[in-house]
């Protein structure tokens, strides 16, 4: 399998990010304009729109519908990349492809997401269709009795892939427009497996002969929360080499830090695999009892680099 080229989907139009708050807390347009040029001149290929609640700020649907028909415009004056509408209604988005002037894009725009848990998921899927859009999959759910339960095995999120695409190519939407997300967990908590999930999936879906064209994403700057401030970008660096080379060929991130993954043979790269290695559990341990040792292998990791 030849290793991918990664494609960045620049992430600093989020209110999880401070200008970004800013910007939409004064309406500012200007704001948004600065961090569109910002991002396209820095090399990103696609620029996600998230206005969305965080735990800082509060915001309604209303507010976010009623402005994009402002910001939408403006932004594409300083763009010509496509954008990533990131939200979980179907009603942001209806409003956000009407006031999107595709004349002006290079490439398709993206609906971020569907995931077996959207009350819309069939509408957003039509939508994707009607609009000749790319579209996001969340596939780290998946539905156990009916209901969306978070993914704990490789074959649920195969499955809920396979899900998905046969449902999108229904309607006409080949696996070269979907992008499929198995999630990103902090390295820093995650005592449940949950990055060698991740992990163990881009190379099950690499190897299935009925995803072939399908790509992966994961939203890179989840993985050093909670780390050290001053390893946080190397640490995503590293994480992106082992995902590029099981097969990641595209990451939400902030294109303002380094999104160049460090060299296979780079000592954190070594260093990460070996905490990762022991979070795999050995006969008769639970996730939970790997999970702990490899926080412990990761805080030895950590006092030997900083």
């Amino acid at each position: 399998m030849s290793k991918p080229d990664i494609t960045i989907i620049g992430e600093l139009m989020n209110n999880s990010y401070g200008r970004a708050r800013r910007a939409w807390a004064e309406r500012s347009v200007e704001g948004y304009q600065h961090l569109a040029k910002l991002q396209t001149d820095l090399g990103a290929k696609v620029l996600t729109l998230n206005m969305d609640a965080t735990q800082k700020l509060g915001v309604s649907l209303d507010e976010m519908v009623d402005f994009l028909p402002i910001v939408l415009p403006k932004i594409q004056e300083v763009t010509d990349l496509p954008i990533s509408f990131d939200n979980p209604d179907v009603s942001f988005h209806r409003k956000a492809v009407e006031h999107y002037d595709r004349s002006l894009v290079k490439g398709r725009p993206i609906l971020n997401s569907i995931s077996v848990s959207r009350t819309h998921a069939e509408e957003m899927m039509d939508l994707v269709a009607e609009h000749d859009m790319d579209v996001i999959v969340m596939v780290s759910e998946c539905l156990k009795n009916g209901q969306p339960k978070a993914c704990s095995e490789v074959d649920d999120v195969v499955d809920t892939t396979h899900h998905f695409t046969e449902l999108l190519n229904n309607r006409g939407i080949e696996n070269d427009r979907i992008i499929v997300d198995p999630g990103l967990a902090p390295i820093s908590t995650d005592t449940q497996g949950l990055i060698n999930l991740g992990l163990d999936t881009i190379k099950a879906i690499r190897s299935d002969s009925q995803l072939q064209g399908v790509h992966i994403s994961v939203g890179l700057s989840n993985f050093a929360i909670g780390g050290p401030k001053e390893l946080r970008v190397t640490l995503e660096r590293a994480y992106l080499r082992i995902a590029m080379d099981l097969g990641l060929d595209w990451v939400l991130a902030n294109p303002e830090k380094n999104t160049e993954p460090l060299p296979t043979d780079d000592p954190l790269v070594t260093g990460v695999k070996q905490v990762l290695s022991e979070g795999r559990p050995l006969n008769g341990e639970s996730l939970e009892d790997a999970g702990f040792r490899q926080l412990d292998e990761l805080m030895e990791l950590w006092d030997n680099v900083a």
